[in-house]
């Protein structure tokens, strides 16, 4: 989430999305005459087949989408970075942190959706009206049921991790740090030591656990799965969202149990928003009428074991995920905090932890 633009998201868009073309929609829902126009949307929320899944179902309804998949961080710098000329007409899945930060930097146009009345406003931008939630996803700590058979062998919080020896060079931790899900860890692992005196609102036992973290963990590597790497032996335990659990216990054939700890877990909620200067404002907002609807929330959450935010989604939801979701303590952390200090957390972990 650095304002300096990563590698990844100075790749040209042409490289990452394909041409197409869609015929608008009616306000009706279905394609109807006119230019024939197509809709890019930015997401960090698109993998695991999520984002196959959505083309395919906005095709039934007219639309042609272009799908860009990066981490939450670069995809909040592809969007800063686009700003003077924008590429994407949406974007979605990035948590509250990043789109408080993109209305900040006025990336994002006000719209209200004809859903807007079924989520909770709290949850959404209450004063501009340019974003709103879609998804509750409790952000986690997992480890392999099979490393440990015994009562009270597994870690029950992140502190374990490296103050206790036996986990010690047993878990993975983030080789780079542009994913959501791996800066909400942090968030929620620096929240806990907030002092307002200390370094970039961090006191020096956070910095130093943050510090014992990386250098007592296994470093990911590049195209290879936490659920691999523990399918393998070569690590325990990991970060990973909630419905990014079930669909890697699939498909690595493995059991796996989230911690639950006492202080609890960052709980982030996923957005959509309309991104200011699109050319294709009028099909965008249809977009996300239909994303946001009931009916394709609910589909959502039973084909990727997620927890909607829209109320009238949920009697048609994966009960298991919504069950899941609310069995997690919501950690509480100062979100606003969060995001004045994030940037500057992620630079110094770049620069003195992960560069040495």
């Amino acid at each position: 989430m650095r304002k300096t633009i990563t590698a990844a998201a100075a790749v040209l868009v042409t490289g990452l999305i394909a041409t197409g073309c869609a015929l608008p929609v009616s306000p009706g829902g279905q394609a109807g005459a006119g230019s024939a126009k197509s809709l890019v949307v930015y997401s960090n929320s698109v993998s695991d087949g999520r984002g196959d899944w959505l083309k395919k179902e906005a095709e039934k309804t007219g639309f042609k989408l272009q799908l860009v998949d990066l981490g939450g961080g670069d995809i909040r710098n592809r969007l800063l970075a686009e700003k003077a000329n924008p590429i994407a007409d949406v974007t979605f899945g990035l948590n509250n942190v990043y789109f408080e930060n993109l209305k900040k930097d006025d990336v994002l146009d006000s719209y209200t959706p004809s859903w807007a009345g079924e989520v909770d406003a709290k949850a959404s931008d209450l004063d501009g009206k340019e974003f709103w939630p879609i998804v509750r996803e409790p952000v986690m700590l997992v480890y392999n049921k099979a490393a440990y058979t015994k009562p009270g062998q597994a870690p029950s919080d992140w502190p374990d991790l490296w103050t206790k020896k036996q986990f010690a060079k047993r878990y993975e931790v983030q080789s780079t740090l542009g994913g959501a899900t791996t800066q909400m860890v942090l968030a929620g692992i620096l929240s806990r030591y907030r002092d307002d005196k200390g370094d970039l609102g961090v006191s020096q036992a956070g910095w130093d656990a943050v510090k014992a973290y990386f250098r007592n963990g296994v470093p990911s590597v590049a195209d290879t799965d936490l659920y691999a790497q523990m399918a393998s032996g070569k690590v325990d335990a990991g970060q990973m969202w909630l419905a990014g659990k079930a669909t890697r216990e699939q498909q690595y054939k493995i059991a796996t149990e989230a911690v639950h700890p006492k202080i609890g877990v960052p709980v982030v909620v996923q957005q959509v928003g309309l991104v200011k200067g699109t050319k294709k404002s009028a099909e965008a907002k249809k977009f996300i009428d239909w994303f946001g609807s009931a009916k394709i929330q609910a589909a959502w959450s039973q084909q990727f074991h997620t927890a909607p935010m829209n109320k009238d989604a949920l009697p048609q939801a994966d009960q298991a995920a919504v069950s899941a979701t609310d069995s997690f303590t919501e950690q509480d952390i100062d979100w606003p905090f969060v995001a004045q200090h994030l940037d500057q957390w992620v630079e110094k972990i770049e620069l003195d932890y992960l560069a040495n």
